[in-house]
């Protein structure tokens, strides 16, 4: 047995997801079944493991406590080739701030509550109890990796576990980039020659948006399409009054985010909305 599959059986029983790495801390490639996501992927995000092809896929989401499938004969020319052990946080409930450098860990020890921590190459994994949408660069050298991500098992680390503070939730919530938002400029003329827009009401605008992230967050499949219908019908009744803001919009990409959505994804299917609307 190699070194590195007996490490994952250890953190598998445990609970704690594992997958292997090759060199350059990467996973192992899709099967030729599953190559460019032929076999449909994983439709629930949040639950981790391999798919039916007899070798590990899909990155993250190969990640398994399952010691059978561990030592599966698909699996042994993967673990003699392994160059390290990865876990997936999101699937044992946990998220990692990656700290990068010596100024990232200066900032987090000045505004984040202490918790586990592990030393890295060049700088540390702070390990909270809780999952949330992962996220790259939320600071300089910061990065957030929970749900649909990886991260290398560099061992367990000292201190206890803290809970995972909103602090460290409010990070992953960024500002929309241009292209996320609906343009501002179109706008109705009320009385008085002054622009204000009809559907800046809580009972209206606020039920739309929390009316589509009620349908993301519920989706169960399809989850690409999901989201591209519940953006293109939050644009097409406000895409052009000029009524949604940054704040709406980062509700509504966090809610995907939640789902597995990457961040380009999200960008892709409201831009796509927008241009079926002609906006």
């Amino acid at each position: 047995m190699s070194e590195h599959l007996h490490t994952a059986l250890r953190l598998a029983s445990s609970g704690l997801p594992v997958l292997p790495l090759r060199e350059g801390k990467v996973p192992f490639g899709n099967c030729p079944a599953c190559a460019q996501n032929a076999c449909g992927g994983r439709p629930n995000m949040k639950t981790p493991g391999p798919c039916t092809c007899p070798q590990p896929c899909h990155g993250w989401a190969a990640a398994t406590t399952d010691p059978v499938v561990l030592r599966s004969r698909g699996w042994a020319r993967v673990w003699r080739e392994a160059a390290a052990v990865a876990y997936h946080p999101g699937g044992a409930d946990l998220t990692v701030v990656d700290l990068d450098n010596a100024a990232a860990i200066a900032w987090a020890r000045a505004n984040l509550p202490a918790t586990r921590t592990a030393p890295t190459t060049r700088g540390e994994h702070w390990l909270y109890r809780g999952a949330m949408p992962s996220s790259n660069a939320v600071r300089p050298g910061i990065d957030i990796k929970s749900l649909a991500a990886y991260v290398r098992w560099l061992g367990p680390g000292v201190g206890a576990t803290a809970a995972l503070p909103d602090a460290v939730r409010a990070l992953a919530v960024k500002e929309p980039s241009p292209a996320r938002r609906a343009p501002q400029a179109l706008t109705v003329s009320l009385g008085g020659g002054q622009a204000q827009c009809p559907h800046r009401t809580p009972v209206y605008l606020d039920r739309g948006i929390a009316m589509a992230v009620q349908r993301i967050t519920e989706a169960r499949e399809a989850v690409h399409a999901t989201v591209y219908r519940a953006f293109l019908a939050v644009l097409s009744t406000h895409g052009r009054c000029g009524c949604l803001t940054e704040t709406h919009v980062a509700r509504l990409f966090t809610a995907a985010q939640a789902k597995g959505e990457t961040a380009r994804h999200c960008t892709d299917a409201w831009t796509n909305a927008q241009t079926r609307l002609g906006l």
